[in-house]
């Protein structure tokens, strides 16, 4: 079982492999995550991002269904929360106001994913203004 580092955490996952998405979705929850979605389309994670008034996080899937889910991206940036990236492509094919974020390989390591998303909800809690 996954230790609780996400304890409360909202994130969104967004993910168009039925069984990648469960997974994902089962292990932010082991590690304590409020988990949002799973989305499997660029229509439905645009309307939960739409819906969400609070998130910590996201985990988005690069490609969903040949759809990039950069505009979910874009969004989140303007929002300010951290997102992770899942690919199966070679990360540096992502666009230029993406490379500081995290991108994790398919077959995605769950314990590097977790880490990631820890990481970068970490490195946004230090960034936000008085802390």
């Amino acid at each position: 079982m996954a230790e609780r580092t996400l304890f409360g955490y909202r994130v969104l996952v967004v993910e168009d492999e039925f069984m990648l998405a469960e997974d994902l979705s089962q292990e932010l929850t082991d590690a304590g995550a409020i988990v949002i979605g799973p989305a499997q389309s660029l229509t439905r994670a645009v309307e939960l991002l739409a819906a969400s008034d609070v998130l910590d996080a996201a985990v988005l899937d690069v490609n969903l269904h040949g759809e990039p889910v950069y505009p979910v991206a874009d969004t989140l940036l303007k929002r300010h929360i951290p997102f992770v990236f899942t690919t199966g492509y070679d990360p540096s094919v992502l666009p230029v106001r993406f490379k500081s974020v995290a991108c994790c390989a398919k077959p995605v390591d769950i314990t590097k994913l977790l880490e990631a998303v820890q990481s970068a909800i970490e490195i946004s809690r230090r960034a936000q203004p008085g802390n």
